[in-house]
This record gives C-alpha cells, structure tokens and sequence, in this order.
C-alpha cells in the first residue's frame, strides 16, 4: 500500500514539473497560464462585451485579486455601466481593487495598472447547411494582460511594505465597445483621478522573439519615465522593453492620457493570430511574460517610491480666442489657418481621402462577416517635410475598423506642406474614414 502512495507522488510531482518545464518552470508562469487557459475556455465565448462571458471573466479577476491579499473597492458584481449602441444597451462593468501605500501622504496618490476584460465573442455560421458556433477566444488579445495584472497584484500585495504610494488594480469592462469601461473609471467611477502619478495599459504581451518585442508606448515622449525605464535597465532588470516610437495602438490608456495623465502602454505586439479563432492559449510564451511580469513590478515600485508624481504630459488641445495650437512646444496649424493648406498630389484632403484612403483600405474579415459598418474619425499631422505623423483613431465603434483606417493612412506618400507667411508649417488633419457594407439586392 505505501509502495503504491509513493508511485501516485511521484506521478502527480513528475506531472507538476512537466507542466512548470512547460511553461517557463516557474510557478508565475504555471498560474499564467491557468489564467489565460480559464479566460479563454469554451465556456466563456470570446468575452464578448456585455455576454455572460465577459460576467464571469470579470467574477474570475474578482476572485483572483481578492485571493492575492487586494482590499477591493467594488463588489463581485463590480462597478457597472451601460453602453447604448444603436437600438441596443449593453450592460458591462470594472473590477477594481487596491493594495494601499505605507506612506501617510504619499498612499492618497495612485499608480493604476490595467486590462481589458473583454473580447469579440463569438460568431454564428452556417456550414453545409448546420449552424456552426465560431469562437474567438483571445488569449494574447487581451486574457495575456488580465493575467499578467493578477500576477502582478499578487506580488504587490505580498510586498506592499515597499510601496510609498497605493497601487489600483483595474480589469476594464467594453474596451471593445469604444474603450467604455475604461472612460467609465477615469471619468466617473473614480474620484481621485487627479491624484493618479501614472497609468499602465497592459495589453497583448504573450509573445515573443524578433517580430513581437516587447515595447512600451507614452503617447508622447515622457523624459520622466524613459529615464525609469533606462534605470531598471541599468541596476540589472532582465527583461525590459523598447521604446516604441511608431504609430501608437489604441487602448484603455487613451481616456487617461486625454485627462492629461501620464500613460505606458506595455506589449508584445500584433500577431497573424490576433483576433482570429486561433488567438489561443497554447500559443502564448508563459516563460517571457513571467520575465514581463517581473518588469512591470519593479517599474510600479519605482513609481510608487518617487518623491514626486510623474511630470503632466503636454496634450494637443485646440484653443480659441486667437490663441493657437501647440504639439511639442511647436505650433500646429488647421487646414484653415494656413495660407496654402497641405496638397495630396495636387490636390486637397478629398483626394487624399479618394485617391488614397479608400483605394487601399480593406474591409477587415471580422467586423465584415458580423455585420459591422461605421466610421472611424482619424487625427493626424502634415508635418514641414510632407510626412504623415501623428496617426491615432479618435472615435470608432470597432477596434478592427480602427486598426485598419490607421494602417492606411499611417502609410501615406508625402504630402506637399502647407505654408504660412511663405515658411512650411505643420497642419493638423482630422478625417472620418467610412466602411459600409453593401446590401444584397
């Protein structure tokens, strides 16, 4: 009987090692992976905003955060919203919990760290005459950020002697639906918005190798956190990332960044499988987003240690009264402003938009077999040598939608550049981009 006990150890301990070597060996790496398996099973049906799914990925983060030691400042049920899309409502909501600061001053001043909940769900389809249930499970996009948060929090909570400064976890409800959940945090739901030292947008980080570095985003150049970034670096973090100094992905950064905060967006990138049937867990590098893991931890503990909150971010706002516009301490004009206002090949922005837009723009497969049409509103700037900069969709219903009309025009030929009082100027562009579905007769 006990040589018996003794080979059933055995086999259950040779199993737990096999799935650790697996996965990277460590134990974040297992519980990463059992995050991302769990938020990307059958059962929960892509996450769709709103769907049962999304309610019970969100209870899931819920009981993680609860479990690591996070005080949470919601109940299960979470902080909840409303979306209204058309003739539909969808219901969805936030999970938020906090690990407080030791510091008596310094603990009313936040680091927020977050992810989106959901995902696009699912889709419908007829095969060979039988109705077909399509799934898009999206394990990198985004049950890698959502893991990659609970992790976290849990390291946090375990050491929170070392914080100064409280850190706020947030798992984002509808961030397909217009980044709602996270506008819904930044402009309602948490009141201390003003006292938040910096924002972390935890998105998409489950791969790795030359084609997905990781890589962080700060909408625009921020000195202050560079320079933490290049500290880390310096003192032997293992695993840092680049700075990304291309077009910037969306995400749940962007309604803190508008209420001029500072922002870093961390990721690993796009993928062929992103966003497909095939955005699956078994496909995701648990061993470098353990490394990632580590990173975010020790950036967070720096920023929570700092004397001060990170510097405000310099936002491109328009003013009025004669005023102007400024975008890097150098002004930007409108199209209206300027004597001679940017040419596409000799002609104005409608030829951009014909000529260019609308001949290479493609109808992404997602949104098109669901049915979905609408118009993205693109910002972006003619700087003085012709150059497209800038590129970011401000307004859309549908992140594909969004990647696309951005793609397109990010890739823009030169422009000519507009010219005031004979000298080349930078003119800022704001453009609705239309995809519309054609109806059968």
């Amino acid at each position: 009987m006990k040589r018996a006990v003794s080979i059933t150890v055995l086999f259950l301990a040779a199993a737990v090692l096999s799935h650790a070597q697996g996965t990277g060996g460590t134990e974040t790496a297992v519980k990463l992976e059992d995050h991302v398996s769990y938020l990307t099973s059958v059962s929960l049906e892509g996450r769709k905003a709103g769907s049962p799914g999304e309610t019970a990925a969100a209870g899931y983060f819920y009981d993680c955060l609860q479990e690591a030691g996070v005080t949470m400042l919601c109940p299960r049920t979470g902080q909840d919203f409303s979306i209204v899309t058309g003739t539909d409502t969808v219901f969805s909501r936030n999970i938020v919990g906090i690990v407080e600061g030791y510091d008596s001053v310094l603990r009313n001043q936040y680091i927020v760290v977050g992810a989106n909940l959901d995902h696009i769900g699912s889709n419908l389809l007829t095969v060979d005459g039988r109705s077909e249930l399509q799934i898009f499970p999206g394990a990198n996009d985004n049950a890698s950020g959502i893991a990659a948060v609970i992790e976290v929090a849990r390291r946090v909570a375990s050491s929170s002697f070392f914080f100064r400064r409280s850190v706020v976890f947030v798992g984002f409800g509808a961030k397909e639906q217009g980044m709602a959940g996270s506008w819904y945090f930044a402009n309602r739901a948490f009141p201390d918005i003003d006292s938040v030292s910096v924002m972390l947008d935890i998105r998409a980080v489950g791969k790795s190798g030359p084609t997905n570095p990781f890589t962080y985003y700060t909408a625009i150049p921020h000195p202050e956190i560079n320079q933490t970034v290049s500290g880390l670096s310096e003192v032997g973090a293992f695993y840092t990332p680049a700075y990304g100094d291309g077009v910037v992905p969306s995400g749940d950064y962007l309604p803190f960044y508008e209420k001029n905060i500072p922002v870093m967006l961390l990721t690993t990138g796009q993928d062929r499988n992103v966003r497909t049937i095939r955005d699956k867990a078994d496909l995701l590098d648990y061993g470098t987003m353990d490394y990632i893991c580590d990173f975010i931890y020790n950036f967070v503990r720096e920023a929570a240690g700092r004397d001060l909150m990170f510097d405000r971010p310099v936002v491109v706002e328009p003013v009025t009264d004669g005023d102007v516009m400024y975008d890097g301490g150098e002004r930007v004009y409108s199209p209206y402003e300027v004597d001679v206002p940017p040419q596409f090949f000799k002609g104005d922005v409608g030829t951009f938009l014909n000529d260019w837009v609308y001949t290479y723009l493609r109808y992404p497969e997602i949104p098109l077999s669901q049915g979905i049409s609408g118009t993205v509103t693109v910002e972006f700037i003619v700087e003085k040598d012709g150059t497209v900069t800038g590129v970011r969709a401000v307004r859309g219903n549908d992140q594909y939608l969004e990647d696309e009309a951005v793609r397109v025009i990010a890739a823009s030929p030169k422009w000519k550049p507009g010219q005031m009082g004979g000298e080349k100027v930078r003119v800022k562009y704001s453009v609705p981009v239309e995809f519309r579905l054609k109806k059968r007769k």
